[in-house]
């Protein structure tokens, strides 16, 4: 039930916002108005928040955490704030009296575009959990200017269409102009001695481009903490050069301007060119730089305060490798521009950091060329050299005549031109490693991180990933939230075990009627949405069967197209075969750069053009790819999918995180047992998991043994009038040449092992589509899956952090709420100066 007081200060609220900070008048106003108005009366008590936050932290100068990413993948802040502030019911039905639809202005906020994938998604999350568990921390990354492409598809072919994200402005940041950092780049390096006669480096950069913070608040679930995400952005330490302009040189006078802008103008240039991949180090280093700058700058504010015992105030987590230059760079700080010792300096920077690997395959482990490190940071690759040094020494020590282990455990590889490994930096200068999941440590342990283990065991820890529910079960599943919190109350939100009180549920015939009900009303919401975006027709009750995740051969979308050629197939030539009308749908975005992964997304256009236009089985089968999958686009998606297609090859998947959303809406899962996948079994049951395809020994044996996947070509019929439709241009208008590299690569070395798990996958997909025709049966699993799925919330994993790596404590705050909107007559309570969050 709303509060109607909270409702007429909702209103009262958003009519200011829109006078006095639009000057807009109702009937003048756009949607984007709308959008920006209900933002502001949502910040000013996310702000409140925020306040008493900073404040709390700086008066007990509490521990923090310093959460290190090149990505956060937001996703819109409106709703997601409407819900942590316990608002949404109020503001639906504030604008609905004001004539306005809150679904409506909600669509209207673009996605921040400051991530890629898993990676930047888990950092929000983290975000979300600290928050929520009121554990003092700030998350750093880059302010991106134009973010992960907008993805359009022509012909079936993706086209990246550049993501204008801030076009029409973001509510939700601060600028703060007067918190600026000044980074170098290039340059050389001048050695020599200070007055006490010590051994000094002075860097003399090339360049030097200056770093402008903007602040974003990340409100807690129905509390008083609002964390601090800092982003940085590039700008030019002087924007404007007035001697070239009076010169003439019109270009040249705004040239350092462009310049320096460049380095924060877009989320990871491609790599393919070298000047991509300098780029790429540059943005690195910016934001690292920066960061660090911050916080011994908020360390220092306190009169007295020794950088001896920064690592007790700062916990700083390096979100994979791409912030791993923080290594070097507070050695730089600590030794070259505050005068401490290399000992010294060296035991606050390991004890500072930890570091969080998220990959398996050796080409996602960052290197970069020797020559292109030194070039643009000299002075760090000294210092690289020297932590290498004193490290082997070490090494040596305790494996004295390895030369091969030492050359194994270096930070320079030696081979094939010398590079800096990142993830050996990492590891070295981190107090613990952790991987995220528990296969996926597992496997760090015994392959990529083999050495590192063997040296310190004590360093490897686990901490499996997990996904907030506000955001992925209560904001994206209304319908479904609605149900649970009938059932067995609110306090699932913040303690997700609570789902366990659905399984006496999960044999309730009116409770399953009433679960079908939802997941029917999701559906059809999807389907009405795909039919809008991608042009097909979908039958609701049919079987949704959903694969969405960036695009990539590891991760087998083209298996999944495979079984359903298969299955188009068979239902021709078995017209009478029992299974299930299915839904096929795909959803991911390509590298630009990645010719396979492009060349699937046209294979699933290409196969999805010739199955549903076949008046024999278009009833029993449709495909569609729903375009530029992203955080918001998700939303429907996740609460609609009756099947969670999570068949990467095991053994590279490192965790995933969209299996734990499925499932957390309640489909069942096929996949492999890869990631967290193995995990998620474990906790739901394995008689609620479709389970197919090799082991990591299994493929490992295989691979010993000499695997020919033309073999299995020869002799499964099914897979080879698969390939066979596939190389003849059944998909292709005749066109023989278009698919032939997929089908070179799978009948070649089929490096993901997709022909081998073939079989397993398809004679799984029959046992789903048995499953499904039980109706009741089906509901039981759905119900059960989102019952068991509470250790999967980033709740449990940030608590995890706090007690193995972090060492942090909660800190509660107490708020006091505006008393009365956004007018001078509002109660209004500044924050002091400087007392960010610390």
């Amino acid at each position: 039930m709303t509060d109607r007081a909270t409702v007429d200060t909702l209103k009262r609220e958003f009519q200011e916002a829109l006078f006095g900070a639009l000057g807009r008048f109702p009937a003048g106003a756009t949607r984007n108005d709308l959008y920006i108005s209900l933002s502001l009366v949502a910040r000013w008590r996310v702000m409140t928040r925020w306040v008493a936050t900073s404040e709390t932290y700086y008066e007990r100068a509490s521990r923090t955490v310093c959460y290190l990413s090149a990505e956060f993948l937001l996703g819109p802040h409106l709703g997601n704030n409407l819900l942590n502030l316990g608002l949404q019911e109020e503001a639906r039905q504030a604008m609905a009296e004001l004539g306005h639809d809150l679904d409506a202005i909600l669509d209207q906020e673009e996605e921040p575009g400051l991530g890629n994938g898993g990676l930047g998604r888990l950092a929000a999350c983290y975000m979300d959990s600290l928050a929520t568990l009121e554990i003092p921390s700030l998350g750093y990354g880059i302010r991106y200017e134009f973010g992960i492409f907008d993805q359009l598809i022509h012909d079936g072919w993706q086209v990246e269409k550049t993501d204008k994200w801030l076009a029409l402005g973001n509510p939700w940041e601060i600028p703060r102009p007067e918190i600026a950092m000044n980074v170098g780049f290039g340059g050389h390096t001048e050695a020599g001695t200070d007055e006490q006669g010590r051994y000094q480096v002075r860097w003399v950069p090339e360049r030097v481009v200056r770093g402008i913070a903007y602040d974003t608040p990340i409100c807690g679930y129905r509390n008083g903490t609002a964390n601090l995400l800092r982003l940085w952005k590039a700008e030019a330490v002087d924007s404007f050069d007035f001697t070239a302009f009076n010169q003439g040189d019109y270009w040249g006078a705004v040239d350092q301007k462009v310049d320096s802008e460049n380095i924060t103008k877009v989320l990871y240039p491609n790599d393919e060119l070298v000047k991509g991949r300098q780029l790429r180090l540059e943005q690195q280093h910016f934001f690292v730089s920066c960061s660090l700058q911050d916080m011994i700058r908020i360390f220092m504010q306190k009169g007295g305060a020794d950088l001896r015992h920064m690592h007790e105030k700062y916990a700083v987590q390096l979100n994979d490798t791409h912030p791993a230059l923080g290594v070097a760079e507070l050695m730089r700080l600590l030794v070259d521009v505050h005068g401490m010792g290399w000992e010294d300096a060296w035991e606050v920077t390991r004890n500072t950091f930890a570091y969080t690997n998220h990959t398996l395959l050796p080409e996602a482990l960052e290197k970069w060329p020797v020559e292109m490190f030194g070039a643009c940071l000299p002075r760090h690759l000294e210092i690289v050299y020297e932590i290498n040094r004193r490290f082997l020494d070490e090494v040596r020590g305790r494996y004295p005549g390895d030369g091969r282990r030492a050359a194994r455990l270096s930070l320079i590889d030696e081979t094939g031109g010398r590079s800096v490994r990142m993830a050996h930096l990492a590891s070295v200068g981190s107090r613990r490693i952790n991987g995220v999941a528990a296969l996926h440590t597992e496997l760090l342990k015994t392959s990529v991180l083999r050495d590192f283990h063997e040296l310190w065991p004590e360093k490897f820890v686990n901490v499996t990933n997990g996904v907030t529910p506000r955001r992925f079960l209560a904001l994206a599943n209304p319908r479904l939230a609605s149900l649970i919190t009938e059932a067995i109350g609110d306090a699932w939100p913040k303690d997700l075990e609570e789902l366990r009180r659905l399984e006496p549920l999960a044999g309730d015939a009116a409770f399953g009627e009433r679960w079908r009900k939802v997941k029917r009303d999701n559906k059809a919401d999807l389907a009405a949405i795909v039919e809008a975006r991608a042009g097909v027709v979908c039958d609701p009750d049919s079987l949704f069967d959903v694969q969405v995740k960036r695009i990539h051969e590891y991760k087998r979308q083209h298996l999944n197209v495979l079984h359903v050629i298969a299955l188009w197939q068979r239902f021709r030539r078995e017209p009478g075969v029992a299974a299930p009308p299915r839904t096929v749908l795909f959803g991911g975005k390509a590298a630009p750069g990645y010719r396979m992964a492009k060349l699937m997304i046209k294979l699933v256009h290409s196969v999805a053009e010739v199955v549903n236009a076949d008046p024999d089985t278009r009833d029993r089968l449709r495909v569609a790819f729903i375009p530029d999958y992203n955080v918001k686009n998700c939303m429907p998606i996740f609460p609609a999918a009756d099947l969670s297609e999570q068949i990467s090859t095991a053994g590279k998947e490192a965790s995933g995180t969209g299996n734990m959303k499925f499932a957390m809406n309640g489909a069942l899962t096929i996949g492999t047992l890869d990631g967290a996948n193995v995990e998620i079994r474990e906790a739901v049951g394995p008689e609620n998991f479709f389970l197919f395809g090799l082991t990591v020994q299994e493929i490992e044996r295989l691979s010993a043994d000499g695997y020919r996947p033309r073999d299995l070509y020869e002799t499964d019929p099914a897979l080879r009038d698969v390939l066979d439709a596939l190389a003849d241009g059944t998909f292709s208008l005749g066109d023989t040449s278009l698919f032939r590299p997929m089908v070179d690569s799978l009948l070649g070395d089929d490096p993901w092992m997709l022909l081998a798990d073939f079989r397993s996958y398809v004679d799984c997909q029959t046992e789903v589509g048995r499953a499904y025709l039980d109706r009741d049966h089906w509901t039981r699993l759905s119900i059960l899956n989102t019952a068991r799925i509470g250790r999967f919330s980033s709740d449990r994993s940030i608590a995890d952090y706090c007690r193995d790596i972090w060492r942090v404590e909660r800190v509660p705050i107490e708020v006091e709420e505006p008393s009365a909107g956004l007018s001078p007559r509002s109660t209004q309570r500044a924050p002091r100066p400087e007392r960010i969050p610390s």
